[in-house]
């Protein structure tokens, strides 16, 4: 059987904000157009430049996430397939859109233009009183002895390695971790 192949890319500029609605199972559905031009040079040498309109179609957490980073006037780069349905509109007239359905969407924007799009979460802080005084739990005396014990073996060895004639510095500096 011959394959086939369903592939949209385009990059482009957003004509609106994105509308989110829900379906009646809840699920997210955004839709938004974006702008896309094509420039040549008629027979003449005049400059011509068309502009071609694309409804896009993103469904669930893409569609949420649409909603929150793109704005009217946002580059983006999207990919998809092509989708065509056929709906009757208030009229009763019977109507047929080809719209893209994407699968991804890459915003060509700095990060800096998307951190003022995006609305940050408030953080609240805890206010801590100037006079609130923190325990520091004692260290058992047992504790300690192990602490300085395992200390004064490590200085006897690193003591005895420098002593050791065929350990030169050069090689005990290859041994740090930085």
């Amino acid at each position: 059987m011959a394959r086939s192949l369903n592939k949209v890319m385009l990059i482009g500029h957003l004509g609106a904000d994105p509308e989110l609605r829900y379906t009646p199972a809840g699920v997210p559905v955004a839709t938004f157009r974006i702008a896309t031009n094509e420039t040549w040079r008629d027979a003449d040498g005049n400059l011509q430049e068309r502009t071609e309109w694309h409804t896009i179609v993103v469904w669930r957490k893409l569609a949420e996430l649409t909603n929150d980073l793109l704005k009217k006037g946002s580059r983006v780069y999207v990919e998809g397939r092509l989708q065509t349905r056929t709906y009757e509109d208030k009229n009763g007239i019977r109507r047929t859109v080809t719209e893209i359905v994407a699968d991804d969407i890459i915003l060509l924007e700095p990060k800096a233009t998307i951190s003022e799009t995006v609305p940050q979460p408030q953080q609240k802080a805890t206010p801590v009183e100037p006079d609130t005084e923190i325990e520091i739990p004692e260290i058992s005396e047992e504790i300690e002895k192990d602490v300085s014990k395992s200390f004064d073996s490590s200085t006897e060895s690193e003591a005895s390695d420098e002593s050791t004639p065929d350990k030169s510095k050069e090689e005990n500096d290859d041994d740090l971790p930085f």
